[in-house]
């Protein structure tokens, strides 16, 4: 069945909040982060070596500024979106992920991807993400070799340093480790 317009619009917003999504966690804006989620969001992230799951706006938005922070740099990419409405307020969504994780505390870096499957909910006229769970397709993870050389890092200036970095570690399970 045809999208009406009103669904065209509301698919190009979601794709936007999506795409902010994206852009927060690179750079762990936090006032963009406490835009984008519902009260009570879920979270899933099925991973080679981790699963991380947790529900709620602040356990996420504190689980995100933990995880990007200045000893980290991160890239994602979500394509191909497939946008499905289920009620004139509430969709679901389909993304490929493609990301590349580098962590200079444990020297690694992680390139992946992954199938993002989201629910949006549009609450006080504004999409949110109500749900976002992922499944790894690839994920290559190796050790930083010494000729490569991080030439900038915007988590290392504006990302959570030190103290600041609050413990995370309930809301991860770690495998092969």
């Amino acid at each position: 069945m045809p999208y009406s317009l009103q669904q065209l619009s509301d698919a190009e917003d979601i794709k936007v909040l999506k795409h902010r999504y994206f852009r927060a966690i690179d750079t762990a804006d936090e006032a963009i982060l406490r835009t984008l989620f519902t009260d009570d969001i879920f979270v899933e992230y099925r991973g080679g070596e981790y699963l991380v799951s947790l529900t709620g706006n602040e356990p996420m938005i504190e689980f995100v500024l933990n995880s990007f922070h200045a000893k980290v740099a991160g890239m994602h990419h979500g394509h191909m979106p497939e946008i499905t409405f289920t009620s004139a307020d509430e969709a679901e969504g389909i993304w490929y992920l493609e990301d590349i994780f580098v962590d200079l505390e444990r020297n690694v870096l992680t390139i992946g991807s992954a199938i993002y499957k989201d629910r949006y909910k549009r609450v006080d006229g504004a999409w949110k993400i109500a749900r976002t769970e992922y499944d790894r397709i690839l994920e290559l993870v190796e050790p930083i070799r010494p000729e490569l050389t991080l030439s900038e890092h915007y988590l290392g200036k504006h990302g959570r340093k030190g103290a600041a970095r609050g413990d995370i570690s309930h809301l991860i399970t770690w495998f092969n480790k």
